[in-house]
Protein backbone atom coordinates (compact mmCIF):
# COMPACT_ATOMS: atom_id res chain seq x y z
CA UNK A 1 0.00 0.00 0.00
CA UNK A 2 1.47 3.17 -1.01
CA UNK A 3 0.68 6.83 -0.56
CA UNK A 4 -1.33 7.31 -3.72
CA UNK A 5 -5.16 6.89 -3.19
CA UNK A 6 -6.28 5.19 -6.25
CA UNK A 7 -5.92 1.92 -7.61
CA UNK A 8 -5.33 0.49 -10.71
CA UNK A 9 -7.56 -1.94 -11.87
CA UNK A 10 -6.68 -2.66 -15.62
CA UNK A 11 -3.01 -3.08 -14.62
CA UNK A 12 -2.17 -6.68 -15.02
CA UNK A 13 0.10 -7.86 -11.82
CA UNK A 14 2.28 -9.88 -14.00
CA UNK A 15 2.88 -12.44 -11.11
CA UNK A 16 -0.95 -12.50 -9.61
CA UNK A 17 -2.58 -15.59 -10.27
CA UNK A 18 -5.03 -17.55 -8.28
CA UNK A 19 -5.12 -18.89 -5.98
CA UNK A 20 -3.42 -16.30 -3.81
CA UNK A 21 -0.81 -17.28 -1.31
CA UNK A 22 2.64 -15.47 -0.09
CA UNK A 23 5.02 -12.92 -1.82
CA UNK A 24 8.55 -13.39 -2.93
CA UNK A 25 11.60 -13.26 -0.25
CA UNK A 26 13.84 -12.02 -3.02
CA UNK A 27 13.69 -8.47 -3.80
CA UNK A 28 15.34 -8.32 -7.03
CA UNK A 29 12.25 -7.35 -9.06
CA UNK A 30 8.57 -8.11 -8.88
CA UNK A 31 6.55 -10.38 -6.61
CA UNK A 32 5.75 -13.83 -6.80
CA UNK A 33 1.95 -14.95 -5.13
CA UNK A 34 0.93 -18.06 -7.11
CA UNK A 35 2.11 -21.46 -6.54
CA UNK A 36 5.89 -19.60 -5.38
CA UNK A 37 8.86 -21.87 -5.58
CA UNK A 38 10.27 -21.36 -1.89
CA UNK A 39 12.13 -23.25 0.31
CA UNK A 40 10.84 -23.92 3.72
CA UNK A 41 13.04 -22.07 6.70
CA UNK A 42 13.01 -22.91 10.07
CA UNK A 43 13.45 -19.76 12.50
CA UNK A 44 13.97 -19.10 15.80
CA UNK A 45 11.68 -16.90 17.17
CA UNK A 46 11.52 -15.41 20.56
CA UNK A 47 9.17 -12.56 21.43
CA UNK A 48 9.34 -11.02 24.18
CA UNK A 49 5.75 -10.10 26.26
CA UNK A 50 4.18 -13.14 25.04
CA UNK A 51 4.39 -15.78 28.07
CA UNK A 52 6.10 -18.62 26.24
CA UNK A 53 9.79 -19.53 27.10
CA UNK A 54 12.26 -20.17 24.89
CA UNK A 55 13.78 -23.68 25.01
CA UNK A 56 17.87 -24.06 26.23
CA UNK A 57 18.76 -24.70 22.80
CA UNK A 58 16.91 -21.85 21.42
CA UNK A 59 18.58 -19.64 23.79
CA UNK A 60 21.87 -20.82 23.44
CA UNK A 61 22.08 -20.47 19.10
CA UNK A 62 20.50 -16.99 20.26
CA UNK A 63 24.12 -16.53 22.35
CA UNK A 64 26.04 -18.35 19.33
CA UNK A 65 24.89 -16.06 17.08
CA UNK A 66 25.60 -12.84 18.92
CA UNK A 67 29.17 -13.85 19.30
CA UNK A 68 29.70 -15.82 16.12
CA UNK A 69 32.99 -13.89 15.96
CA UNK A 70 34.85 -16.37 18.55
CA UNK A 71 33.91 -19.15 16.47
CA UNK A 72 36.20 -20.78 13.58
CA UNK A 73 34.02 -23.87 13.26
CA UNK A 74 31.57 -25.54 14.41
CA UNK A 75 32.15 -28.94 12.50
CA UNK A 76 32.62 -30.97 15.76
CA UNK A 77 28.40 -30.23 16.47
CA UNK A 78 25.89 -32.49 16.13
CA UNK A 79 24.47 -31.94 12.61
CA UNK A 80 21.09 -30.81 14.05
CA UNK A 81 22.60 -28.15 16.31
CA UNK A 82 24.67 -26.48 13.18
CA UNK A 83 21.80 -26.68 11.47
CA UNK A 84 20.07 -24.93 13.66
CA UNK A 85 22.97 -22.02 14.05
CA UNK A 86 23.40 -21.15 10.38
CA UNK A 87 19.38 -21.02 10.01
CA UNK A 88 19.07 -18.68 12.86
CA UNK A 89 22.54 -16.47 11.24
CA UNK A 90 20.38 -16.38 7.68
CA UNK A 91 16.87 -15.67 9.53
CA UNK A 92 18.82 -12.95 11.35
CA UNK A 93 20.59 -11.03 8.62
CA UNK A 94 24.18 -11.85 10.28
CA UNK A 95 25.91 -14.45 8.03
CA UNK A 96 28.69 -13.59 5.77
CA UNK A 97 31.57 -14.97 4.32
CA UNK A 98 33.72 -14.90 7.15
CA UNK A 99 31.09 -16.55 9.59
CA UNK A 100 29.75 -19.17 6.72
CA UNK A 101 33.47 -20.67 6.41
CA UNK A 102 32.85 -22.10 9.81
CA UNK A 103 30.18 -24.57 8.52
CA UNK A 104 33.01 -26.17 6.50
CA UNK A 105 32.75 -30.06 6.65
CA UNK A 106 29.56 -29.76 9.13
CA UNK A 107 27.35 -32.56 6.80
CA UNK A 108 24.59 -29.65 6.85
CA UNK A 109 21.41 -31.01 4.66
CA UNK A 110 19.55 -27.48 4.17
CA UNK A 111 21.79 -24.10 3.00
CA UNK A 112 18.72 -21.93 2.23
CA UNK A 113 21.36 -18.35 1.28
CA UNK A 114 18.81 -16.60 -0.87
CA UNK A 115 18.33 -13.60 1.52
CA UNK A 116 21.85 -13.57 1.98
CA UNK A 117 23.70 -10.57 0.60
CA UNK A 118 26.98 -11.51 -1.32
CA UNK A 119 26.96 -14.45 -1.94
CA UNK A 120 29.44 -15.75 -4.58
CA UNK A 121 31.44 -18.33 -6.25
CA UNK A 122 33.66 -17.93 -3.36
CA UNK A 123 30.97 -19.75 -1.32
CA UNK A 124 30.76 -22.54 -3.16
CA UNK A 125 33.92 -24.45 -1.90
CA UNK A 126 32.09 -24.08 1.54
CA UNK A 127 28.59 -25.54 0.05
CA UNK A 128 30.73 -28.50 -1.61
CA UNK A 129 31.71 -29.81 1.66
CA UNK A 130 29.14 -30.62 2.71
CA UNK A 131 28.95 -33.40 0.42
CA UNK A 132 26.28 -36.36 0.62
CA UNK A 133 24.24 -35.12 2.56
CA UNK A 134 22.88 -31.72 1.55
CA UNK A 135 19.75 -32.04 0.27
CA UNK A 136 18.48 -28.92 -0.39
CA UNK A 137 20.27 -25.55 -1.64
CA UNK A 138 18.84 -22.18 -2.28
CA UNK A 139 21.17 -19.77 -4.50
CA UNK A 140 18.46 -16.95 -5.62
CA UNK A 141 19.43 -13.48 -6.05
CA UNK A 142 23.42 -14.30 -5.66
CA UNK A 143 26.08 -13.49 -8.00
CA UNK A 144 26.97 -17.45 -8.49
CA UNK A 145 28.39 -18.00 -11.95
CA UNK A 146 28.65 -20.60 -14.24
CA UNK A 147 32.09 -21.60 -12.97
CA UNK A 148 30.99 -21.77 -9.42
CA UNK A 149 28.77 -24.71 -9.77
CA UNK A 150 31.20 -26.79 -10.81
CA UNK A 151 31.13 -27.86 -7.02
CA UNK A 152 27.98 -29.02 -6.38
CA UNK A 153 29.40 -32.10 -8.34
CA UNK A 154 29.98 -33.68 -4.80
CA UNK A 155 26.57 -32.72 -3.83
CA UNK A 156 25.17 -35.62 -5.98
CA UNK A 157 22.22 -36.47 -3.26
CA UNK A 158 21.01 -33.02 -3.52
CA UNK A 159 16.92 -33.18 -4.56
CA UNK A 160 16.14 -29.19 -4.55
CA UNK A 161 17.49 -26.28 -6.21
CA UNK A 162 16.47 -22.93 -6.30
CA UNK A 163 18.65 -20.41 -9.01
CA UNK A 164 15.94 -17.71 -9.11
CA UNK A 165 17.48 -14.39 -10.24
CA UNK A 166 20.61 -15.69 -10.88
CA UNK A 167 21.87 -13.43 -13.56
CA UNK A 168 25.31 -14.64 -14.02
CA UNK A 169 23.77 -18.07 -15.08
CA UNK A 170 23.79 -19.46 -18.10
CA UNK A 171 23.78 -22.73 -20.86
CA UNK A 172 27.19 -23.28 -19.47
CA UNK A 173 26.54 -23.63 -16.31
CA UNK A 174 23.16 -26.37 -16.68
CA UNK A 175 26.05 -28.96 -17.92
CA UNK A 176 27.10 -28.49 -13.73
CA UNK A 177 24.12 -29.85 -12.99
CA UNK A 178 23.35 -32.37 -15.01
CA UNK A 179 24.44 -34.54 -13.46
CA UNK A 180 22.66 -34.32 -10.78
CA UNK A 181 20.08 -37.36 -10.79
CA UNK A 182 18.18 -37.12 -7.56
CA UNK A 183 16.96 -33.61 -8.38
CA UNK A 184 13.24 -33.63 -7.72
CA UNK A 185 12.50 -29.35 -7.53
CA UNK A 186 14.38 -27.27 -9.71
CA UNK A 187 14.17 -23.48 -10.23
CA UNK A 188 14.98 -21.02 -12.79
CA UNK A 189 12.91 -18.18 -12.10
CA UNK A 190 13.65 -14.86 -14.20
CA UNK A 191 16.59 -16.01 -16.26
CA UNK A 192 17.39 -14.42 -19.13
CA UNK A 193 20.40 -16.52 -20.33
CA UNK A 194 19.12 -19.91 -20.41
CA UNK A 195 18.50 -21.17 -23.94
CA UNK A 196 16.24 -23.95 -25.52
CA UNK A 197 20.05 -25.35 -26.18
CA UNK A 198 21.03 -25.42 -22.51
CA UNK A 199 17.83 -27.00 -21.39
CA UNK A 200 19.13 -30.28 -23.05
CA UNK A 201 21.28 -30.52 -19.53
CA UNK A 202 17.98 -31.17 -18.01
CA UNK A 203 16.86 -34.27 -20.01
CA UNK A 204 18.99 -36.71 -17.37
CA UNK A 205 17.21 -35.41 -14.37
CA UNK A 206 15.13 -37.95 -14.88
CA UNK A 207 13.41 -37.86 -11.38
CA UNK A 208 13.21 -34.00 -11.50
CA UNK A 209 9.22 -33.67 -10.10
CA UNK A 210 8.82 -30.02 -10.38
CA UNK A 211 10.22 -27.45 -12.72
CA UNK A 212 10.13 -23.61 -12.62
CA UNK A 213 10.81 -21.51 -15.71
CA UNK A 214 9.20 -18.22 -14.84
CA UNK A 215 10.26 -15.58 -17.06
CA UNK A 216 12.84 -17.15 -19.26
CA UNK A 217 12.76 -16.04 -22.87
CA UNK A 218 15.07 -17.63 -24.33
CA UNK A 219 13.22 -21.23 -23.39
CA UNK A 220 10.99 -21.33 -26.43
CA UNK A 221 12.25 -24.81 -29.04
CA UNK A 222 13.79 -26.57 -25.45
CA UNK A 223 10.71 -28.41 -23.90
CA UNK A 224 11.68 -30.76 -26.46
CA UNK A 225 14.50 -31.84 -23.93
CA UNK A 226 11.78 -32.61 -21.78
CA UNK A 227 9.65 -35.43 -23.01
CA UNK A 228 11.96 -38.41 -20.74
CA UNK A 229 10.80 -36.55 -17.66
CA UNK A 230 8.27 -38.99 -17.13
CA UNK A 231 8.02 -38.21 -13.21
CA UNK A 232 6.81 -34.72 -13.90
CA UNK A 233 4.58 -33.32 -12.20
CA UNK A 234 4.83 -29.79 -12.64
CA UNK A 235 5.98 -27.35 -15.05
CA UNK A 236 5.77 -23.36 -14.74
CA UNK A 237 6.58 -21.74 -18.08
CA UNK A 238 4.35 -18.53 -17.39
CA UNK A 239 6.12 -15.13 -19.14
CA UNK A 240 7.87 -17.17 -21.92
CA UNK A 241 6.15 -14.95 -24.19
CA UNK A 242 7.76 -16.45 -27.41
CA UNK A 243 5.91 -20.43 -25.79
CA UNK A 244 3.93 -21.24 -28.96
CA UNK A 245 1.89 -24.25 -30.02
CA UNK A 246 4.68 -26.18 -31.68
CA UNK A 247 6.01 -26.31 -27.36
CA UNK A 248 2.66 -27.53 -26.24
CA UNK A 249 3.56 -31.40 -28.43
CA UNK A 250 6.52 -32.28 -26.67
CA UNK A 251 4.63 -32.07 -23.22
CA UNK A 252 1.55 -34.32 -24.56
CA UNK A 253 3.60 -37.58 -23.26
CA UNK A 254 4.06 -35.95 -19.54
CA UNK A 255 1.03 -37.63 -18.56
CA UNK A 256 1.91 -37.56 -14.97
CA UNK A 257 1.72 -33.77 -15.13
CA UNK A 258 -0.70 -32.69 -12.54
CA UNK A 259 0.19 -28.44 -12.92
CA UNK A 260 0.69 -26.45 -15.66
CA UNK A 261 1.17 -22.98 -16.38
CA UNK A 262 2.05 -21.56 -19.43
CA UNK A 263 0.31 -18.11 -18.82
CA UNK A 264 1.10 -14.95 -21.25
CA UNK A 265 2.17 -17.44 -23.43
CA UNK A 266 1.50 -17.52 -27.67
CA UNK A 267 -0.13 -20.73 -26.96
CA UNK A 268 -3.95 -20.78 -29.39
CA UNK A 269 -7.06 -23.31 -29.47
CA UNK A 270 -4.56 -25.97 -31.29
CA UNK A 271 -1.86 -26.12 -29.20
CA UNK A 272 -4.68 -26.65 -25.96
CA UNK A 273 -5.32 -30.13 -28.12
CA UNK A 274 -2.26 -31.93 -27.51
CA UNK A 275 -2.61 -31.14 -23.79
CA UNK A 276 -6.02 -32.73 -24.16
CA UNK A 277 -4.60 -36.41 -22.98
CA UNK A 278 -2.75 -35.44 -19.61
CA UNK A 279 -5.70 -37.14 -17.67
CA UNK A 280 -3.43 -36.23 -13.78
CA UNK A 281 -3.72 -32.34 -15.05
CA UNK A 282 -5.45 -30.66 -12.05
CA UNK A 283 -4.79 -26.89 -12.12
CA UNK A 284 -4.05 -25.51 -15.52
CA UNK A 285 -2.78 -20.91 -16.19
CA UNK A 286 -3.84 -20.11 -19.89
CA UNK A 287 -4.18 -16.55 -18.67
CA UNK A 288 -3.19 -13.83 -21.05
CA UNK A 289 -3.11 -16.54 -23.90
CA UNK A 290 -5.11 -16.01 -27.23
CA UNK A 291 -7.46 -18.99 -26.66
CA UNK A 292 -11.32 -18.91 -26.75
CA UNK A 293 -14.26 -20.88 -25.80
CA UNK A 294 -13.10 -23.34 -28.55
CA UNK A 295 -10.34 -24.52 -26.38
CA UNK A 296 -13.19 -25.95 -23.75
CA UNK A 297 -14.07 -29.00 -26.34
CA UNK A 298 -9.95 -30.36 -25.43
CA UNK A 299 -10.44 -29.31 -22.00
CA UNK A 300 -13.52 -30.92 -20.98
CA UNK A 301 -11.42 -34.67 -21.44
CA UNK A 302 -9.70 -33.58 -18.49
CA UNK A 303 -11.29 -35.42 -15.45
CA UNK A 304 -9.06 -34.62 -12.83
CA UNK A 305 -9.35 -30.80 -13.45
CA UNK A 306 -10.43 -28.35 -10.86
CA UNK A 307 -8.14 -25.12 -11.42
CA UNK A 308 -8.85 -23.35 -14.44
CA UNK A 309 -7.79 -19.75 -14.74
CA UNK A 310 -8.65 -18.40 -18.11
CA UNK A 311 -8.49 -14.92 -17.03
CA UNK A 312 -7.52 -12.42 -19.99
CA UNK A 313 -8.03 -15.19 -22.63
CA UNK A 314 -10.70 -13.93 -25.77
CA UNK A 315 -13.61 -15.27 -24.56
CA UNK A 316 -17.06 -14.06 -25.01
CA UNK A 317 -20.33 -15.29 -24.56
CA UNK A 318 -20.35 -17.64 -27.84
CA UNK A 319 -19.36 -21.16 -26.73
CA UNK A 320 -19.48 -20.38 -23.41
CA UNK A 321 -22.06 -23.35 -23.27
CA UNK A 322 -19.42 -25.69 -22.96
CA UNK A 323 -18.73 -24.73 -19.24
CA UNK A 324 -20.99 -26.90 -18.53
CA UNK A 325 -19.23 -29.57 -19.10
CA UNK A 326 -16.83 -28.88 -16.18
CA UNK A 327 -18.98 -29.90 -13.24
CA UNK A 328 -15.50 -31.13 -10.97
CA UNK A 329 -14.17 -27.35 -10.76
CA UNK A 330 -13.43 -25.92 -7.58
CA UNK A 331 -11.76 -22.90 -8.94
CA UNK A 332 -12.63 -20.70 -12.15
CA UNK A 333 -11.08 -17.67 -13.16
CA UNK A 334 -12.95 -15.86 -15.79
CA UNK A 335 -11.64 -12.31 -15.10
CA UNK A 336 -10.91 -9.71 -17.75
CA UNK A 337 -13.26 -11.10 -20.26
CA UNK A 338 -15.54 -9.99 -22.86
CA UNK A 339 -18.40 -11.84 -21.19
CA UNK A 340 -21.92 -11.01 -20.03
CA UNK A 341 -24.58 -12.24 -17.75
CA UNK A 342 -25.99 -14.91 -20.44
CA UNK A 343 -22.34 -16.33 -19.37
CA UNK A 344 -23.35 -17.32 -16.13
CA UNK A 345 -25.69 -19.38 -17.28
CA UNK A 346 -24.08 -22.03 -18.16
CA UNK A 347 -22.05 -21.87 -14.43
CA UNK A 348 -24.99 -23.25 -12.64
CA UNK A 349 -24.30 -26.85 -12.54
CA UNK A 350 -20.74 -26.34 -11.67
CA UNK A 351 -21.62 -26.96 -7.76
CA UNK A 352 -18.12 -28.05 -6.77
CA UNK A 353 -17.18 -24.54 -7.13
CA UNK A 354 -15.29 -22.51 -4.12
CA UNK A 355 -13.72 -19.84 -6.27
CA UNK A 356 -14.87 -17.84 -8.78
CA UNK A 357 -13.52 -14.59 -10.18
CA UNK A 358 -15.22 -12.15 -12.90
CA UNK A 359 -13.29 -9.31 -12.25
CA UNK A 360 -14.15 -6.62 -15.02
CA UNK A 361 -16.67 -8.67 -17.23
CA UNK A 362 -19.81 -7.53 -18.50
CA UNK A 363 -21.69 -8.73 -15.27
CA UNK A 364 -24.80 -7.28 -13.43
CA UNK A 365 -27.03 -7.96 -10.78
CA UNK A 366 -29.68 -10.53 -12.59
CA UNK A 367 -26.90 -12.77 -13.56
CA UNK A 368 -26.13 -13.28 -10.17
CA UNK A 369 -29.20 -15.21 -10.00
CA UNK A 370 -27.23 -18.06 -12.04
CA UNK A 371 -24.81 -18.35 -8.76
CA UNK A 372 -27.67 -19.30 -5.99
CA UNK A 373 -27.31 -23.16 -6.50
CA UNK A 374 -23.16 -22.73 -5.56
CA UNK A 375 -23.19 -23.87 -2.60
CA UNK A 376 -19.92 -24.50 -1.83
CA UNK A 377 -18.64 -20.72 -2.98
CA UNK A 378 -15.94 -19.52 -0.61
CA UNK A 379 -14.48 -16.71 -2.48
CA UNK A 380 -16.39 -14.46 -4.74
CA UNK A 381 -14.67 -11.99 -6.74
CA UNK A 382 -17.12 -9.01 -8.41
CA UNK A 383 -14.62 -5.65 -8.48
CA UNK A 384 -15.18 -3.59 -11.73
CA UNK A 385 -18.67 -5.15 -12.81
CA UNK A 386 -21.95 -3.56 -12.96
CA UNK A 387 -23.29 -5.21 -9.93
CA UNK A 388 -25.48 -3.33 -7.68
CA UNK A 389 -27.55 -3.61 -4.42
CA UNK A 390 -30.20 -5.29 -6.06
CA UNK A 391 -27.96 -8.08 -7.15
CA UNK A 392 -26.97 -9.03 -3.52
CA UNK A 393 -29.60 -10.67 -2.63
CA UNK A 394 -29.32 -13.44 -4.48
CA UNK A 395 -25.80 -14.19 -2.84
CA UNK A 396 -27.58 -14.40 0.51
CA UNK A 397 -27.92 -18.02 0.53
CA UNK A 398 -24.03 -19.16 0.16
CA UNK A 399 -23.49 -19.60 3.58
CA UNK A 400 -19.95 -20.81 2.90
CA UNK A 401 -18.45 -17.36 1.53
CA UNK A 402 -15.55 -16.23 3.09
CA UNK A 403 -14.27 -13.39 0.90
CA UNK A 404 -16.02 -11.48 -1.52
CA UNK A 405 -14.76 -8.37 -3.46
CA UNK A 406 -17.04 -5.68 -4.80
CA UNK A 407 -14.63 -3.01 -5.40
CA UNK A 408 -15.67 -0.38 -8.06
CA UNK A 409 -19.38 -1.98 -8.53
CA UNK A 410 -22.08 -0.20 -7.93
CA UNK A 411 -23.33 -1.31 -4.58
CA UNK A 412 -24.20 1.42 -1.75
CA UNK A 413 -24.93 0.99 2.00
CA UNK A 414 -28.83 -0.45 1.67
CA UNK A 415 -27.00 -3.38 -0.24
CA UNK A 416 -24.76 -4.28 2.49
CA UNK A 417 -27.70 -5.15 4.76
CA UNK A 418 -28.43 -7.91 2.42
CA UNK A 419 -24.52 -9.68 3.20
CA UNK A 420 -25.56 -9.46 6.80
CA UNK A 421 -26.56 -12.97 7.14
CA UNK A 422 -23.12 -14.54 5.48
CA UNK A 423 -21.72 -15.69 8.94
CA UNK A 424 -18.67 -17.25 7.48
CA UNK A 425 -17.56 -14.45 5.71
CA UNK A 426 -14.19 -13.43 6.50
CA UNK A 427 -12.81 -10.98 3.76
CA UNK A 428 -14.57 -8.46 2.33
CA UNK A 429 -13.26 -5.54 -0.03
CA UNK A 430 -15.63 -2.83 -0.58
CA UNK A 431 -13.70 0.11 -2.09
CA UNK A 432 -16.29 2.23 -2.99
CA UNK A 433 -17.12 6.30 -2.29
CA UNK A 434 -20.79 5.07 -2.14
CA UNK A 435 -20.37 2.94 1.22
CA UNK A 436 -20.84 5.36 4.26
CA UNK A 437 -20.88 5.17 8.03
CA UNK A 438 -24.22 3.38 7.43
CA UNK A 439 -23.35 0.48 5.39
CA UNK A 440 -20.27 -0.13 8.06
CA UNK A 441 -23.28 -0.21 10.70
CA UNK A 442 -24.98 -3.22 8.57
CA UNK A 443 -21.99 -5.18 8.92
CA UNK A 444 -21.56 -5.67 12.23
CA UNK A 445 -23.25 -9.14 12.65
CA UNK A 446 -20.18 -10.73 10.69
CA UNK A 447 -18.31 -11.04 13.60
CA UNK A 448 -15.55 -13.32 12.13
CA UNK A 449 -14.34 -10.47 9.78
CA UNK A 450 -10.30 -11.11 9.39
CA UNK A 451 -10.00 -8.64 6.24
CA UNK A 452 -12.03 -5.69 6.06
CA UNK A 453 -10.84 -2.72 3.20
CA UNK A 454 -13.14 0.41 2.81
CA UNK A 455 -10.55 1.77 0.73
CA UNK A 456 -12.29 5.31 -0.58
CA UNK A 457 -15.58 4.62 1.63
CA UNK A 458 -16.82 8.01 3.31
CA UNK A 459 -16.15 6.21 6.88
CA UNK A 460 -15.97 9.20 9.74
CA UNK A 461 -14.80 9.28 13.13
CA UNK A 462 -18.92 8.35 14.21
CA UNK A 463 -18.62 5.02 11.74
CA UNK A 464 -15.89 3.78 13.62
CA UNK A 465 -18.00 2.68 16.63
CA UNK A 466 -19.21 0.19 14.65
CA UNK A 467 -15.35 -1.44 14.14
CA UNK A 468 -15.49 -2.10 18.12
CA UNK A 469 -17.81 -5.93 16.71
CA UNK A 470 -14.84 -6.84 14.34
CA UNK A 471 -12.57 -7.99 17.12
CA UNK A 472 -10.91 -10.61 14.49
CA UNK A 473 -9.63 -8.19 12.49
CA UNK A 474 -6.12 -8.70 11.03
CA UNK A 475 -6.12 -6.18 8.31
CA UNK A 476 -7.89 -2.81 7.97
CA UNK A 477 -7.71 -0.65 5.40
CA UNK A 478 -9.68 2.95 5.63
CA UNK A 479 -8.21 5.43 3.43
CA UNK A 480 -11.56 7.97 3.20
CA UNK A 481 -10.14 10.99 4.23
CA UNK A 482 -12.70 11.45 6.45
CA UNK A 483 -11.03 9.97 10.03
CA UNK A 484 -9.23 11.81 12.92
CA UNK A 485 -7.47 10.90 15.50
CA UNK A 486 -10.91 10.41 17.37
CA UNK A 487 -11.79 7.98 15.28
CA UNK A 488 -8.66 6.25 15.75
CA UNK A 489 -9.62 5.79 19.33
CA UNK A 490 -11.91 3.11 18.07
CA UNK A 491 -9.30 1.00 16.11
CA UNK A 492 -6.57 0.95 18.85
CA UNK A 493 -8.08 -2.22 20.73
CA UNK A 494 -8.42 -4.48 17.92
CA UNK A 495 -5.69 -6.04 18.83
CA UNK A 496 -5.20 -9.39 16.28
CA UNK A 497 -4.38 -6.54 13.50
CA UNK A 498 -1.40 -7.19 11.49
CA UNK A 499 -2.35 -5.04 9.06
CA UNK A 500 -3.22 -0.85 9.42
CA UNK A 501 -3.63 0.92 6.50
CA UNK A 502 -4.89 4.77 7.12
CA UNK A 503 -3.28 6.84 4.94
CA UNK A 504 -4.92 9.60 2.73
CA UNK A 505 -6.44 10.83 6.46
CA UNK A 506 -4.97 14.29 6.19
CA UNK A 507 -5.93 15.01 9.72
CA UNK A 508 -4.38 12.63 11.49
CA UNK A 509 -1.72 13.70 13.91
CA UNK A 510 1.28 12.21 16.47
CA UNK A 511 -1.31 11.51 18.55
CA UNK A 512 -2.86 8.71 16.04
CA UNK A 513 0.48 7.13 16.63
CA UNK A 514 0.03 7.15 20.24
CA UNK A 515 -2.89 5.43 20.11
CA UNK A 516 -1.65 2.35 18.37
CA UNK A 517 1.17 2.01 20.10
CA UNK A 518 -1.03 -0.82 21.74
CA UNK A 519 -0.83 -3.25 18.52
CA UNK A 520 2.72 -4.92 18.90
CA UNK A 521 0.79 -7.60 16.37
CA UNK A 522 1.44 -4.85 13.66
CA UNK A 523 3.52 -6.04 10.57
CA UNK A 524 2.69 -3.39 8.03
CA UNK A 525 1.11 0.58 8.85
CA UNK A 526 0.64 3.02 6.60
CA UNK A 527 -0.30 6.33 7.50
CA UNK A 528 1.18 8.58 4.30
CA UNK A 529 -0.44 12.14 3.88
CA UNK A 530 -1.18 12.90 7.47
CA UNK A 531 0.47 15.40 9.94
CA UNK A 532 2.25 12.81 11.55
CA UNK A 533 5.83 14.20 12.30
CA UNK A 534 9.50 13.03 13.16
CA UNK A 535 8.14 13.51 17.36
CA UNK A 536 5.80 10.74 16.79
CA UNK A 537 8.38 8.24 15.61
CA UNK A 538 8.74 7.67 19.25
CA UNK A 539 5.40 5.79 19.87
CA UNK A 540 6.12 2.86 17.32
CA UNK A 541 8.90 1.82 19.55
CA UNK A 542 6.60 -0.69 20.62
CA UNK A 543 6.10 -1.88 17.47
CA UNK A 544 8.85 -5.30 17.65
CA UNK A 545 7.04 -7.11 14.75
CA UNK A 546 6.78 -4.15 12.09
CA UNK A 547 8.38 -4.96 8.66
CA UNK A 548 6.72 -2.42 6.60
CA UNK A 549 6.36 1.43 7.34
CA UNK A 550 4.67 3.93 4.76
CA UNK A 551 4.88 7.61 5.89
CA UNK A 552 5.02 9.14 2.50
CA UNK A 553 3.94 12.96 2.13
CA UNK A 554 4.61 13.38 6.06
CA UNK A 555 6.71 16.11 7.99
CA UNK A 556 8.89 12.85 8.98
CA UNK A 557 12.67 12.59 7.30
CA UNK A 558 14.21 9.19 6.10
CA UNK A 559 16.90 9.36 8.43
CA UNK A 560 14.93 9.83 11.70
CA UNK A 561 13.07 6.62 10.39
CA UNK A 562 15.90 4.67 10.26
CA UNK A 563 17.54 5.48 13.79
CA UNK A 564 14.03 4.30 14.92
CA UNK A 565 14.95 0.86 12.72
CA UNK A 566 18.07 0.80 13.82
CA UNK A 567 17.79 1.22 17.32
CA UNK A 568 14.02 0.14 18.31
CA UNK A 569 12.50 -2.07 15.43
CA UNK A 570 15.12 -4.28 14.06
CA UNK A 571 12.36 -6.25 11.80
CA UNK A 572 11.51 -3.18 9.80
CA UNK A 573 12.59 -4.13 6.30
CA UNK A 574 10.34 -2.17 4.38
CA UNK A 575 10.00 1.72 4.46
CA UNK A 576 8.92 4.94 2.69
CA UNK A 577 10.27 7.18 2.31
CA UNK A 578 13.89 5.78 2.46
Amino acid sequence: MGGACSRKRDQRDDEDDFPRGISRRYSKSGSSKWLATAFSRPAIDIQPGTGQCPSLMDLCVRKIREDIDKYSTFSMLPRDISQQIINELVYSGCLTDVSFEGFRDCALQDLHLGECPNVNDSWMDIISSQGLSLLSLDLSGSNVTDNGLIYLKDCTNLQALNFNDCDEISDPGLEHISGLSNLTNLSFRRNGAITSHGMSAFASLVNLIKLDLEKCPGIPGGLVHLQGLTKLQSLNIKWCNCISDADMKPLSGLTNLKCLQISCSKVTDFGITYLKVLHNLSLLNLEGCPVTAACLDSLSALDALLYLNLSRCHLTDEGCEKFSRFGNLKVLNLGFNDITDACLVHLKGLTNLESLNLDSCRIGDEGLVNLTGLKHLKCLELSDTEVGSNGLRHLSGLVKLESINLSFTVVTDSGLRKLSGLSSLKSLNLDARQITDTGLAALTSLTGLMHLDLFGARITDSGTNYLRSFKNLRSLEICSGGLTDAGVKNIKDLSSLTLLNLSQNCNLTDKTLELISGLTGLVSLNVSNSRITNSGLRHLKMLKNLKSLTLEACKVTANDIRKLQLTDLPNLVSVRPE
